[in-house]
């Protein structure tokens, strides 16, 4: 059995756990064990470019000890993941290019809830640096932590920020811009009427597909 390390790039381990719950759509339909975890020295949440930079080298320390046959980088700033790829010939998946590459296929523009206002600069670099920058319809922030949004209920905010990039932005798909947001999936695509993305659903759905086709990463 083929497994794939889930790795949560921060330190929080409710965060780990909450993502260990969405994926547990995948038990039993594919022939993948799915394992998630932190980081212990990473900080509590990555919500600034200097946390980006700092998590690379300990994600890059994880991959190298691992056993797993794909990686999931559960952040969706992607960190390092191009430095990543060259240090392993593990498939790599980052979950914010993979929600990208989902959306694509579900609508014509997507709109991100994202966490915090400072990744909005940092997505659409991210989407510049992909070629996807025309396919987004809006990025509207949560303004939230990772801790406060671990501690808190914020489905009235995810409900409202969702509506705002249908109705406003005009986009016809939604990604939830943060690994912690995966349980607020379900309601809210049935709240919207329009496909809802959970990030690590895709990333990890695609590293099964890489798996099953037998698709390899090219470290160097």
């Amino acid at each position: 059995m083929a497994e794939i390390l889930v790795i949560n790039p921060n330190s929080s381990a409710s965060m780990t756990r909450s993502m260990a719950g969405c994926l547990e759509i995948f038990n039993g339909i594919g022939p993948h064990s799915i394992t998630c975890t932190e980081l212990a020295k990473s900080p509590r949440g990555i919500e600034t470019d200097a946390h980006v930079s700092e998590v690379i080298p300990h994600i890059i320390e994880a991959v190298g000890a691992t056993s797993a046959h794909a990686i999931v980088l559960a952040c969706f700033s992607d960190p390092g993941i191009d430095t990543v790829r060259r240090c392993t010939s593990l498939p790599v998946i980052g979950i914010a290019e993979a929600a990208y590459l989902a959306a694509l296929g579900l609508g014509k523009r997507f709109g991100i809830v994202s966490l915090g206002s400072p990744s909005i600069a940092r997505h659409h670099r991210y989407l510049c640096e992909l070629k996807l920058q025309d396919r987004l319809a809006g990025d509207r922030s949560l303004d939230t932590t990772i801790v406060d949004l671990i501690a808190t209920n914020v489905i009235d905010k995810v409900s409202r920020i969702g509506a705002q990039l249908r109705d406003e932005d005009g986009a016809d798909v939604i990604i939830l811009g943060c690994a912690g947001l995966g349980a607020y999936r379900k309601h809210l695509q049935e709240a919207l009427g329009l496909p809802v993305i959970d990030p690590v659903q895709a990333a990890v759905a695609l590293a099964c597909t890489q798996l099953d086709l037998g698709y390899r990463g090219r470290a160097g």
